[in-house]
C-alpha cells in the first residue's frame, strides 16, 4: 500500500510503498553521516524510492543526487518524490542495474552513498516478497558489486559512505581496500551506552592514505530510555 510521510511539518514529503522495503532508521543514520560540501555530485546506489537522496538534500540543497535503482516501482516512486518536492533539478533516478552503468561517466561523482543488502543469500531470514529480498539480501547485487561500482564512479579523492551490520565489518573493510577505497572514518551505532553495536557507518576515500578515524559511538537511547538529542536531530524532530 502506498503511504506518505513528512520529514518535518511543512518540510519535504515522501511517498513509499509498504510492499517494498520501508524507510528505516538506517537510512536516516546514513543521511546524517557524510560531511557534505556545496555543489557536490552524489550517487545513491540502490536508491529505492529516493528517501536517502531527500535526506541529503534537506541538509545541503545545492547537491545534485543521482539515484540508481533496479526496481521499476521504486524508481517510479522516486521520480514522483522528486516532483512532489520540486526537486527535479536536484534529484534524478536511473532505472538501472548498478553492475552495468554505461550512462554514468567514470570518476564523475564526489560522493557515493549506499545502504547495501545486509545479508548474503545464505545468511539471515529471507523476506517473502521479491522486492524485500532485493533490498535485504544479495540476490540482485553483492557487496563486491557495490564497491566496484563506487570505485568506478568516484573521482580520485571522492568518498563512499555506507551503513552496514557489524558482523560483516571486517569483510567490508577488506573488500573496500581491494577496490582502492581506503576506510577513513568509522562510527559505531549502539542502542545504549552498554549495548553492543549492531550497525556501523563507514566513510572510505578513493585513493586515500591509510589512517582510520573512529568517532564516538552514535547512541540511539539515553539512560531514561528516550531517544537521544542526536537521534531527534537526525529525524528532524528539532524542526517541529
Amino acid at each position: 500500500m502506498e503511504k506518505t510521510d513528512q520529514l518535518w511539518p511543512g518540510g519535504p514529503r515522501f511517498l513509499f510503498d509498504d510492499t517494498l522495503f520501508q524507510p528505516g532508521t538506517d537510512s536516516f543514520l546514513l543521511g546524517a553521516f557524510p560531511r557534505l560540501r556545496r555543489g557536490e555530485r552524489v550517487c545513491d546506489l540502490g536508491g529505492g524510492t529516493g528517501l536517502l537522496g531527500m535526506l541529503l538534500l534537506a541538509r545541503e540543497p545545492s547537491l545534485h543526487v543521482t539515484e540508481v535503482e533496479v526496481q521499476r516501482r521504486a524508481c517510479a516512486l522516486c521520480l514522483r518524490n522528486a516532483a512532489l518536492n520540486r526537486l527535479e533539478h536536484a534529484m534524478e533516478c536511473l532505472e538501472a542495474d548498478l553492475r552495468d552503468l554505461p550512462m554514468l561517466r567514470p570518476g564523475s561523482f564526489d560522493l557515493v552513498v549506499a545502504n547495501p543488502p545486509y545479508f548474503t543469500t545464505s545468511g539471515g531470514a529471507q523476506a517473502q516478497s521479491q522486492a524485500r529480498r532485493t533490498a535485504r539480501s544479495e540476490v540482485s547485487c553483492t557487496l563486491e558489486d557495490i564497491l566496484s561500482a563506487a570505485a568506478r564512479l568516484l573521482r580520485w579523492g571522492g568518498r563512499l559512505a555506507l551503513v552496514f551490520r557489524t558482523q560483516r565489518m571486517a569483510e567490508l573493510m577488506a573488500a573496500a581496500r581491494s577496490h582502492g577505497l581506503e576506510p577513513k572514518r568509522l562510527r559505531l551505532v549502539q542502542t545504549t551506552i552498554t549495548a553492543a553495536p549492531s550497525l556501523f557507518l563507514l566513510e572510505c576515500r578513493r585513493g586515500g592514505n591509510t589512517g582510520l578515524q573512529v568517532d564516538p559511538p552514535l547512541l540511539l537511547q539515553g539512560p531514561d530510555g528516550r531517544p537521544t538529542a542526536e537521534l531527534d536531530a537526525i529525524y528532524f524532530r528539532d524542526m517541529r
